[in-house]
């Protein structure tokens, strides 16, 4: 679910059309829900969870927050896609609720973060999401779209997938993410795959076990491969699942256990032939 309006202002947004509207665009081709009722909608129509994305979530927790608790009380999970840039105060009051927390860490300095999102500074972004982790035990994934000149620099992205390692484990997921042109940056041209290849080695070098390329569609770097065996154990084809081999949330092929979460937000251990929030 998304609304419109925006905390940052990216200037090369994929969602620009709703997240830089005016206050006098506000409303437009938008529907009614009430918060829990959306949560309600999510069981009714056989989903997982439900989840707030497209512009910021945070902007709209008058929404959200009941939301995330009628979910929790359904068994269902919940998720922000977010860019992390909440307060402490925020934070106390989704984190008893919320399962999941997947941010955008767009940079690792702040030239680069005034650049990607003019925005001063990016330590918030971190702070919130070692709250996430620590405090509340969220699921976390981190996404970082490689845009040409901006936040492409191999030695910043060593930084951060080194923090990431450090402060979070080496069972967060890291998603790189191509760039395509668009708004403001449309000048520049597509990521090329070998410099996301490469963001990915050096996640995979810094120590971290699950690293994917995304927005490449086809690479074999989208599928999830064991940590210790190193067979693919789920394979996917665009936003799809292809085929899964698990079991009881181990590899199929050398008994490891999987970490993550499954989309009820226990252990994946715990439960059946799932697929794990972390790997969808």
């Amino acid at each position: 679910m998304g609304t419109r309006g925006c905390n940052f202002h990216c200037p090369g947004c994929q969602n620009w059309q709703i997240s830089h509207d005016s206050p006098d665009e506000f409303g437009r081709n938008m529907e009614k829900l009430d918060p829990e009722e959306s949560a309600r909608l999510a069981l009714r129509t056989d989903c997982a969870g439900i989840c707030w994305t497209y512009n910021d979530p945070t902007i709209w927790i008058e929404q959200t927050l009941p939301a995330m608790r009628e979910a929790r009380r359904l068994g269902l999970y919940s998720a922000y896609i977010t860019n992390g840039c909440a307060t402490p105060e925020h934070m106390e009051l989704i984190g008893p609720h919320l399962t999941a927390w997947r941010v955008d860490i767009k940079g690792f300095s702040r030239e680069t973060y005034k650049k990607i999102a003019k925005v001063a500074r990016f330590e918030p972004t971190l702070e919130m999401t070692l709250m996430a982790r620590r405090k509340y035990g969220m699921h976390v994934e981190c996404v970082t779209n490689v845009t040409p000149t901006m936040n492409d620099d191999e030695r910043e992205l060593r930084d951060l997938a080194r923090w990431i390692r450090r402060e979070l484990g080496e069972f967060t997921p890291w998603h790189v993410t191509r760039f395509h042109p668009y708004l403001d940056l449309a000048h520049l041209p597509p990521t090329p795959i070998r410099t996301l290849e490469r963001a990915c080695e050096i996640g995979r070098e810094e120590g971290l076990r699950y690293v994917y390329l995304g927005n490449v569609p086809g690479h074999p770097w989208e599928d999830t491969c064991c940590h210790a065996c190193g067979r693919r154990i789920i394979q996917r084809r665009h936003f799809a699942i292809a085929r899964a081999d698990l079991r009881n949330g181990r590899c199929a092929h050398c008994g490891t256990e999987i970490p993550g979460r499954w989309t009820d937000g226990t252990p994946c251990s715990t439960s059946g032939d799932r697929i794990p929030l972390m790997s969808s």
